[in-house]
């Protein structure tokens, strides 16, 4: 019998797993007002940055919305999106992060070629800032990952459709959690490294910037089956060793 390996959850996917349970069973109903992160902290017993990370998890799948100066509110949300999937322990599992990264090909690339068409010279120079980010993060997991995040998120706002930009934030969670194991095994490599990672967002950009849609696609295209072959590797190594 296989058993998927248990993955220890941080402190702010419980605070999130509680909070978005409340939202999918009615407790917390649109346009409810969350209690302040103090509040919040205090009564669940956590710190005050775990909760903030939590509200983020839930912002990125579009469940709440954090207003200035008025708080945090619960957004009105299809049914079948509140049975999103908030836990990323999925993501340890080879055919789930396959389907994911079948998702993201499907998706990504397409908005890669819009970009190409529909990108203006803000969303350009957003690019370039993010990319010397990129640059600088070198040997920063957390700097990296971040950047690695914000670069595909100007991609799909520089394609005009916010239709594709809400599709890309409902499953943004599990995006950030695949870039960020895909990074530490792309960063700890012997053969790929920060720099190749670089290269390969580099080569969108250029696409993008020449508004040339088809080499565009074929940049992400490219970029997104290199991370694949190196999850696939990191499985086959995994599993072969805990047999």
């Amino acid at each position: 019998m296989e058993l998927r390996k248990i993955r220890p959850k941080k402190i702010y996917e419980e605070v999130s797993e509680i909070l978005h349970e409340k939202i999918r069973a009615g407790v917390l109903k649109p346009g409810d007002r969350l209690d302040s992160v103090e509040q919040l902290a205090e009564q669940l017993q956590v710190s005050r940055s775990a909760v903030r990370e939590a509200l983020s998890a839930l912002k990125a799948m579009g469940l709440i919305e954090i207003k200035q100066g008025s708080g945090t509110f619960v957004k009105s949300v299809p049914a079948h999106q509140l049975d999103f999937p908030l836990s990323t322990a999925m993501l340890t599992n080879r055919q789930d992060i396959a389907h994911l990264l079948e998702v993201r090909k499907i998706i990504e690339v397409g908005a890669a070629g819009r970009a190409a068409l529909q990108r203006t010279d803000q969303d350009i120079q957003a690019m370039v800032q993010i990319l010397e980010d990129m640059k600088q993060a070198h040997g920063d997991g957390e700097l990296g990952e971040k950047a690695d995040y914000q670069f595909h998120a100007a991609i799909s706002n520089a394609s005009q459709n916010p239709l594709l930009t809400t599709i890309l934030d409902q499953i943004s969670g599990l995006m950030i959690e695949t870039m960020k194991e895909t990074r530490r095994i792309w960063l700890y490599s012997q053969k790929t490294t920060s720099e190749q990672l670089y290269d390969e967002h580099m080569q969108i950009f250029l696409a993008i910037k020449q508004q040339n849609e088809e080499l565009a696609k074929h940049a992400m295209a490219s970029h997104l089956s290199n991370v694949e072959k190196v999850l696939l590797q990191y499985f086959e190594t995994t599993e072969s060793n805990s047999h």
